[in-house]
């Protein structure tokens, strides 16, 4: 599970198009284009699926073209090689006009601790651990699997943090570029051993 709770700044990449969901329920959408800067110094493009509440009234105020602000429940997606964003927006307003583009927010997230776990020291000597974990939604032809970095500063390596336990982390998330695709990473505020409840077994 990976659910951001972000705010997006960006360019409209379409006009909005009114959809019908469920329950006959009419709702916005349109794709909103954000420069991110990747870790080589250049800038990438990364698309963001934006959705929220309206009719055809209201869609006649996000064209393609406009800079605005989103604010709002984002959810990853991985399919392949291809990474979606998908964010469900609460408020949507035009963006100042000295504001960058940017993705910013915090995310929690479930999932599952790689191999690789490190502890190091920063340059003021203070320990920190560096782990990837993995997030997998079922999908038709099997998982699909999303991995984030993890920061974990002003704390030695938990005695339970080990290769394949599974974790829940909630914290500051980034979002960089590397070799042209989006990168997550995250400077974890709360980190938790995650145990299922299924795992739970009375008395």
């Amino acid at each position: 599970m990976i659910k951001c709770n972000v705010t997006v700044c960006g360019t409209i990449g379409r006009d909005a198009a009114t959809r019908t969901g469920k329950e006959e329920k009419t709702f916005l959408s349109f794709p909103l284009r954000v420069a991110i800067q990747s870790k080589d110094g250049q800038s990438e493009t990364v698309e963001i699926g934006v959705s929220r509440d309206g009719g055809p009234e209201e869609a006649a105020g996000y064209r393609s073209g406009s800079r605005i602000e989103a604010t709002g429940t984002m959810y990853l997606k991985r399919r392949g090689e291809r990474l979606y964003f998908n964010l469900f927006a609460d408020r949507i307003a035009p963006a100042a006009t000295d504001a960058a583009d940017a993705i910013g927010g915090e995310i929690s997230f479930r999932g599952k601790v790689g191999k690789n776990i490190e502890e190091r020291k920063d340059k003021n000597g203070k320990p920190y651990t560096v782990f990837s974990a993995f997030s997998a939604e079922k999908t038709d032809e099997g998982f699909e699997y999303q991995w984030v970095r993890f920061l974990c500063f002003d704390r030695g390596c938990e005695e339970w943090l080990q290769p394949g336990a599974r974790v829940e982390v909630k914290g500051a998330m980034t979002v960089t570029v590397h070799n042209g695709k989006p990168d997550i990473s995250c400077r974890a505020e709360e980190l938790a051993q995650y145990v299922p409840e299924s795992d739970n077994t009375n008395g």
